[in-house]
């Protein structure tokens, strides 16, 4: 399996240097030779036919010179290192792929949508802002660019039912309006070797009775951070000091997402029902029968300040003071999660699958000398909170967006790059590199069920249908950039103790509401746009059936936990 990035993509920016109006089909097999070879869905004619597509499609645009941008995740660092000089070589588009950080990301969007200035040509953002995008109608609808002026450059292989999460790009109206480039998930992340070790084992039981195994509720978790915790586990290769969890607390655009990205929902906020829980989804946002947001404090019929939310962060910051590294405190999404693979912790319930590539390094603390890896992951647990059909987890789905603000020939080139970035051609081997998978026919490479047994359950999870229990933020947010910040800010409060969890929530649920007020009178995202309720009591909400919650007299459960291996069996069924 080659992996080989760098000196690929120094040969192809020589070559883009030297390309002419347009480059020929040579430039493209020279990239099939450096690059792709056997890692591709396609067999090499097949390849070398999407190629002249491309670059017969692109001559219209000849040297013209586009900008794009996406977060700095390893999928797109292989993009903007060796995918955007290959379009350029092959086609002799030149295009700049920004790597900026995704709150950056989410700026420049917002930026764009307010002032119609053109800072971007295509967008990878997450698909988090459907409800954003559909509302104010100021992305494309690509249903309607592909029929009409992106019908001449839409790649005849493009093949959208291979896509695995247009379903999450995909308005209550029916037309898709992003194109995913990248998914994962978050899951729970646990060192497999330590739980399987007799002596591990049996200490773990005389000490809380059960057995220890992948925590099926927050209070078996609860139990095996404080076992891990300052636990001597050298005898085993360890450090003399383990960590039972592992966050992070930096009051940052990524703390918001920490919460919204599921963790709210997994504790039990929110209602049943996927995707994202109707009418109350995991921000606590209501809506009607229309979709239209009609609340998001309990006195409005929303969940943002209930009894499973306050749960929730009261559990975050114990856990995060108790049982993990003082330095995660002040870390980021980005700087947390390479963190288990240095070996000092135990078990992680948020755990993005994003950071695999970083977890199967050869000669970390976390793998073995065969290449495999000591740990594993598995569904997260749930809250006392949680009911069966609830929300269990958060997949990111970062697509690509094309703006109206974008004149159409430049808009046109952008979605070339975000097709090639997407082909078949390229995909499967771009997915060995970041580990982030889109289209169906990747996961199903005869490579990745060799690669199966060193990605730490990875495979498996995509391969089984549970993974569609996995969602990302829905579209009962009407306007995510603005509401997106009011959530670290505010969680970031709690967090330093400036308040309690309750009062955040508090503060946060009337800020959501103010944002929903304003767009409401001002008419813009018309009869899809918010339409609130009128306060009322709360208990009348409590007493109604779902979300939002009123408080448990007891928030503590029996601890359950359930064998790794029997999990993985549950999932191939």
């Amino acid at each position: 399996m080659r992996l080989r990035t760098t000196a690929t993509a120094m040969a192809l920016a020589l070559m883009a240097t030297h390309a002419p109006a347009w480059a020929d089909i040579e430039a493209a097999k020279a990239f099939l030779d450096a690059e792709v070879g056997e890692l591709s869905t396609l067999d090499r004619a097949a390849q070398e036919a999407e190629m002249q597509w491309f670059i017969d499609a692109a001559k219209p645009y000849a040297g013209m010179e586009i900008k794009v941008v996406s977060e700095t995740i390893d999928t797109h660092s292989y993009e903007a290192s060796v995918l955007a000089p290959a379009f350029t070589a092959i086609t002799g588009i030149k295009v700049t792929h920004d790597l900026i950080g995704e709150g950056d990301v989410v700026e420049k969007l917002q930026t764009q949508m307010q002032t119609g200035e053109n800072i971007y040509d295509a967008y990878v953002n997450d698909s988090d802002l459907i409800g954003t995008h559909w509302r104010y109608q100021q992305a494309r609808s690509l249903t309607d660019w592909m029929a009409g002026e992106g019908a001449a450059v839409t790649n005849p292989n493009l093949d959208l039912a291979d896509f695995i999460g247009t379903q999450f790009t995909t308005a209550p109206d029916g037309e898709l309006y992003q194109l995913p480039d990248q998914q994962f998930a978050n899951l729970y992340w646990f060192r497999y070797d330590w739980f399987n070790d007799q002596k591990t084992k049996d200490d773990f039981k005389a000490k809380y009775g059960y057995d220890l195994g992948v925590p099926v509720n927050w209070s078996a978790y609860e139990d095996i951070a404080e076992f891990f915790t300052g636990r001597d586990m050298s005898y085993m290769g360890g450090p003399a000091s383990a960590w039972g969890n592992m966050d992070y607390g930096k009051k940052d655009p990524s703390l918001g997402w920490r919460y919204t990205d599921a963790w709210m929902s997994m504790a039990g906020m929110g209602d049943v029902g996927e995707p994202n829980g109707l009418p109350v989804d995991e921000w606590g946002v209501r809506v009607d029968e229309n979709s239209r947001p009609v609340g998001s404090c309990v006195t409005r019929g929303g969940a943002t300040n209930d009894a499973a939310a306050v749960y929730a962060v009261t559990k975050a910051i114990e856990w995060l003071q108790k049982y993990t590294p003082p330095e995660a405190q002040g870390m980021t999404f980005g700087e947390a999660g390479p963190v288990p693979a240095q070996g000092a912790i135990a078990q992680q319930m948020f755990w993005y699958t994003a950071f695999t590539a970083a977890s199967v390094v050869e000669g970390t603390p976390v793998m073995n000398e065969d290449g495999t890896p000591k740990w594993r992951m598995a569904p997260s647990p749930h809250g006392v909170y949680w009911q069966e059909g609830q929300k269990i987890g958060y997949q990111d789905v970062g697509s690509w967006t094309l703006m109206k603000s974008t004149p159409v020939d430049r808009a046109q080139a952008a979605w070339l790059y975000a097709q090639f970035v997407t082909s078949k051609t390229v995909d499967v081997k771009k997915a060995h590199v970041g580990l982030t998978f889109v289209r169906e026919s990747t996961i199903q490479h005869e490579s990745f069920t060799e690669r199966a047994p060193k990605l730490g359950g990875l495979i498996e999870f995509y391969r089984s249908p549970a993974r569609v229990q996995w969602s990302p933020t829905g579209t009962n947010i009407p306007d995510y950039p603005k509401m997106a910040q009011l959530w670290w800010q505010n969680i970031g409060d709690a967090m330093s103790g400036a308040k309690t969890p309750q009062e955040a929530l508090d503060a946060l649920c009337e800020e959501q509401e103010k944002v929903l007020e304003r767009i409401e009178k001002s008419g813009v995202q018309g009869d899809i746009g918010p339409k609130m309720n009128e306060p009322q009591d709360a208990q009348v909400w409590l007493d109604a059936p779902g979300a939002p919650v009123a408080k448990l007299e007891n928030e503590d459960e029996e601890p359950k936990t359930i064998a790794y291996d029997e999990l993985i069996k549950s999932w191939q069924q």
